[in-house]
């Protein structure tokens, strides 16, 4: 019997609640994602910085950038009552089964914030909130995680005076293609 076969035989038992057929179909389906800084600036008295992540045939137009402004900016002004430390990402992407923006909040006590709205694709004046329990996708989870670096190394590990750390945290941004 080959080395491949004893192992195939010996694999586990997936759990109860592994759904095989979704996952792979998943996997099946899984392909990159155009991801592209959209610069920073300030919204509701917060630092942004802003991306735009696109599914294959979608795009985020400065159109849409503009249209979510005043949705982004009414949600960071009440950052205060979240405990906000006046920095944010906002990413604005457009996905294959609809518009989708987060606005990710650095809060106090090393914790962040995270507000999911979601919307029919090309609507953006009909985003609202998304349900309770909604959590960024593996494409948005790719930029946070760069953003939660780019935080760290330059704002909390960071040395000189704030104004310098918050223009280098503003300048890390990634551009490369999500998977």
């Amino acid at each position: 019997m080959s080395d491949h076969t004893e192992n195939a035989a010996a694999a586990p038992a997936l759990p109860v609640a592994v759904d095989e057929d979704a996952l792979l179909a998943l996997a099946d389906g899984h392909h990159a994602r155009a991801v592209r800084p959209l610069g920073s600036g300030e919204h509701g008295g917060h630092l942004v910085k802003t991306y735009a992540i696109e599914a294959p045939g979608r795009a985020v137009t400065e159109r849409d950038a503009a249209a979510v402004r005043p949705l982004v900016g009414a949600h960071l002004t009440l950052g205060a009552v979240r405990g906000s430390l006046g920095l944010a990402v906002v990413l604005l992407h457009a996905g294959g089964d609809g518009d989708y923006v987060l606005v990710h909040t650095w809060i106090e006590g090393h914790m962040s914030d995270l507000a999911v709205f979601t919307g029919p694709a090309g609507h953006p004046e009909l985003l609202r909130p998304g349900r309770t329990g909604l959590a960024p996708c593996v494409w948005e989870a790719a930029v946070l995680a760069h953003e939660r670096t780019a935080f760290t190394r330059h704002v909390l590990d960071g040395e000189g005076p704030l104004a310098d750390r918050l223009a280098a945290w503003s300048a890390d941004v990634t551009k490369e293609d999500a998977r």
